[in-house]
């Protein structure tokens, strides 16, 4: 759903890589989806092109569909990518949360918990790296992520930062799907709430108190009460533009005096 109609390239990702090292962010993160309505690099391949080129970044997935990629072929490439960048994967998995993706491969939606649960033993047993669960935060998913998580990654869209404070466990805790647009003006923010409403089915006003669409100061001041609810990390997803939104954020926060740690997908 990028606004600037660039398309899909190794630049551009490169370019957002080296934007977010330059800039003093801690990370780069990947999204996981099989099928979109807009253009969707493969999350793992992304993040395994660009290991030599992020330095000492950290490399995120946010997250991994481990029912739908099999936990074992994952655990491998999770281990690989962890090896491969010299220990800076933090590997975040969930059900996911599209009825296409579970079409195209054959498996029952209604399946997918369950599925989800038997994945999560197996990743265990796999793997030697820290397992961090993605929960909306329902009361089930939290004691999924109480059970089998070293982490709570939340959904910025999906969540508030009272919600957050809230529910939060005594695991770490970041946030995922953080929509961002810092806005030349209000007809800008206004239109990329539209954008973004309409490809995930909310309305404007429920997000504009959730995600970093909106004026420097409205971005910086959001991350700054999830900060305070106890998220220890944001992952930001610019909607394009993708260097030059990065560098707005981090001015912005700078100006208000927020620390910022992390980059897009």
């Amino acid at each position: 759903m990028p606004l600037d109609g660039e398309p899909l390239s190794f630049g551009r990702l490169a370019r957002t890589v080296d934007a977010a090292k330059d800039l003093g962010y801690a990370a780069i993160s990947a999204n996981d989806h099989f099928v979109m309505p807009a253009p969707w690099l493969d999350g793992p391949t992304a993040l395994a092109s660009v290991i030599e080129r992020s330095a000492d970044l950290v490399l995120a997935t946010t997250v991994a569909l481990a029912v739908l990629r099999g936990p074992v072929p994952l655990a491998k490439t999770l281990e690989a990518l962890d090896l491969l960048s010299g220990n800076r994967l933090v590997a975040a998995v969930a059900p996911g949360s599209s009825k296409r993706d579970y079409e195209l491969l054959g498996i029952p939606f209604e399946e997918r918990w369950r599925r989800f649960d038997a994945a999560l033993a197996t990743l265990r047993e796999q793997l030697t790296i820290p397992l961090w669960i993605g929960s909306w935060g329902s009361p089930a998913g939290l004691r999924r992520v109480a059970r089998h998580g070293d982490g709570w990654l939340a959904s910025a869209y999906n969540i508030t930062p009272e919600r957050l404070a809230a529910t939060r466990t005594e695991l770490p805790c970041a946030l995922a799907t953080m929509w961002t647009w810092v806005a030349r003006d209000g007809h800008d923010a206004e239109r990329a709430l539209e954008r973004l409403g309409a490809t995930l089915g909310r309305t404007p006003g429920e997000l504009r108190e959730r995600v970093c669409v909106g004026s420097p100061e409205h971005c910086a001041q959001l991350l700054a009460r999830y900060a305070h609810a106890g998220c220890e990390r944001v992952y930001v997803w610019p909607l394009g533009d993708e260097p030059r939104q990065l560098e707005l954020l981090a001015t912005a926060c700078r100006d208000s005096s927020i620390a910022f740690t992390d980059a897009p997908r």
